[in-house]
């Protein structure tokens, strides 16, 4: 009987925290949320102007070919009738997912399979699960950020009741992916009461104003690193790469789909696997902005990477490769190079390589940046041991930073 009142009076008390809470982050911006690119005010496109990936045309990719587990809404703040902010929200059913990861079979990633599945499986996301780097919000210079951050937490509170009302609960609440400089905002507008986490770092690749040619790269690495790219130059001779347009990838939909798999069945850890037309959809919509490269041996597809430009940053996306023509050929190791040759000779600014593959990515001389988000989990009780919970759970990766220049 004491325990009962004890735990009555506990939940009590969180319940009144947070209803405290959402009064005192209520804020003098209101907030749409949209289920369809259709739905869209006209001038979204203009704040999207800066990214991309918050542009009507991307998000009518997720719409129209987003991953089978997850559901995305579009959140429009608003002054008055202005619209001055617009954010992306993914809601993730890790339920629905084949796997979470293969490469790793031990008792950890049995453990976090398990614990993923009953306690942790749906996850809303005010961000882009698909992508690294900050690509959850753009915001008018119109507005305060503190203010227009604290609008989010309430956006985030409203997406949840609206899948409650589907009979959808949603076990994890997360904003992620936001560097160093920006986590002070966070901290002002309320976020306290989540668990601020840090994973793998977003590996970005500057591209120095005097490089204009690869040729300009390949001078600046030292001998060592040097020898590294004609060796694997020199692993590569056979292998054709073809830039693809619509109809070739459309011919080699299910090859490509095949390659793609593999590498993400065999990564350390996913939340989602891309839909077939994924790739066709995205030349569609974006069309030159979205490069599809393949790599072909005795006219069969053996690999393939894409890039999206994104203004004067480059985006590396998603790749597949045949295992055993990779390790051959060190195929992986050559499409880093082409992407740094193609981004130096077009004239783009940065290159992101996101996380995963970070060692790699180093030696062709990316350095590692620090991302920041935010979890909370619904059920008060695991939330005062989400930050050990997610210590457990997060994949440990070790790994050396390379320096491949003189």
């Amino acid at each position: 009987m004491w325990l009962e009142i004890i735990l009555t009076f506990y939940y009590n008390f969180i319940a009144l925290h947070l209803w405290s809470d959402f009064f005192y982050l209520k804020t003098p911006l209101s907030i749409k949320i949209y289920t369809s690119v259709a739905q869209l005010p006209e001038n979204w496109k203009d704040l999207a102007s800066e990214n991309i990936f918050l542009s009507p045309e991307y998000l009518a990719i997720l719409e129209q070919s987003g991953p089978v587990n997850m559901t995305s809404h579009f959140i429009g703040l608003f002054q008055e009738t202005q619209l001055v902010g617009i954010a992306l929200s993914q809601f993730l059913d890790l339920n629905k997912l084949e796997s979470f990861g293969e490469r790793d079979q031990c008792i950890k990633t049995s453990a976090r399979n398990l614990v993923f599945k009953d306690f942790c499986s749906h996850v809303l996301l005010i961000g882009n699960n698909m992508l690294t780097g900050q690509n959850a919000f753009i915001f008018s210079d119109k507005i305060d950020k503190i203010e227009a951050l604290k609008t989010l937490k309430i956006a985030a509170e409203q997406l949840k009741l609206l899948f409650k009302k589907k009979g959808i609960k949603v076990h994890i609440i997360s904003f992620k992916d936001f560097p160093k400089e920006e986590i002070s905002d966070f901290q002002l507008a309320g976020y306290q009461d989540s668990y601020q986490f840090s994973t793998q770092p977003n590996m970005l690749f500057d591209i120095p104003k005097q490089w204009k040619t690869e040729q300009d790269y390949i001078d600046a690495l030292s001998k060592k690193y040097r020898d590294q790219y004609k060796r694997a130059r020199k692993k590569a001779e056979g292998i054709e790469k073809r830039k693809m347009h619509l109809e070739d990838i459309i011919k080699q939909e299910e090859t490509i789909y095949s390659l793609y798999h593999h590498v993400a069945k065999n990564a350390h850890f996913n939340t989602f696997f891309l839909a077939k037309n994924h790739f066709r959809t995205f030349k569609e919509l974006l069309q030159d902005k979205f490069l599809f490269y393949g790599y072909f041996l005795d006219e069969k597809l053996i690999g393939f990477n894409t890039l999206i430009k994104n203004g004067d940053v480059m985006d590396t996306y998603f790749l597949g490769y045949d295992e055993s023509f990779q390790r051959e050929k060190m195929l992986y190791l050559n499409m880093l190079y082409d992407m740094i040759a193609y981004s130096i000779n077009k004239g783009f600014k940065e290159i992101i390589f996101a996380r995963t593959a970070l060692e790699i990515k180093s030696s062709v001389g990316a350095k590692p940046q620090e991302m920041f988000g935010y979890i909370k989990h619904d059920n008060a009780i695991i939330n005062l041991a989400v930050e050990k919970v997610f210590n457990y759970l997060d994949p440990e990766v070790i790994w050396q930073e390379r320096n491949p220049f003189k």
